[in-house]
């Protein structure tokens, strides 16, 4: 499968904004408020993880890593920490997910630590802003959908410009051969 685009998100999270204030709004008569919006936190965080096992190349570890993240969960809805802190660890865990199976560098797993820091803050303006469910859901995945443009390899991609630049240091091209080898076994399915 090919990565997934960014028109392929903006429809995720259309569909995470709708139901997530659908949800909300039938349930609320039902249950309070904050345990609630915990819930609807996990059920999201849920069916993106899922999303994106779905269109993740990578078949090694789902289980495993479907297991730990279920058990995560578990974990901090029994913990019952407050709910900035819940919903943070709740998107800690799809940037662990997202670093895992998308991602082959840590410059692009930082950045995309930094772009789900992005769509947090853009969820709690919207929420602060507007008061609207759907608007903070809808900003937040909108954000997220921008993870298919950040390269599986950003150093690879930034090492390009220093290669040219570079001297014929043996060390340096032992250490760039040793990389590739790594990357090709890494690679071996």
């Amino acid at each position: 499968m090919t990565r997934p685009s960014f028109l392929e998100g903006v429809g995720v999270a259309l569909a995470a904004s709708l139901t997530g204030s659908i949800l909300f709004s039938a349930l609320s008569p039902t249950m309070q408020n904050l345990p609630l919006l915990k819930l609807l936190i996990a059920g999201l965080g849920l069916a993106y993880t899922l999303y994106l096992f779905r269109r993740s190349r990578e078949r090694l570890g789902r289980i495993v890593t479907g297991t730990v993240w279920l058990f995560s969960a578990a974990v901090i809805w029994l913990l019952d920490p407050p709910l900035t802190l819940y919903l943070l660890l709740h998107i800690g865990l799809i940037w662990l997910i997202r670093s895992l199976y998308f991602y082959s560098s840590l410059v692009s797993a930082l950045a995309d630590l930094g772009l789900s820091g992005l769509g947090l803050a853009a969820a709690i303006w919207a929420a602060v802003h507007t008061g609207s469910l759907l608007l903070s859901i809808w900003c937040f995945f909108l954000l997220q959908a921008l993870f298919s443009t950040i390269p599986a390899d950003l150093k690879k991609r930034s090492g390009i410009a220093k290669k040219t630049q570079e001297t014929a240091d043996p060390f340096q091209q032992a250490e760039r051969a040793a990389e590739a080898a790594l990357r090709r076994l890494s690679s071996i399915h």
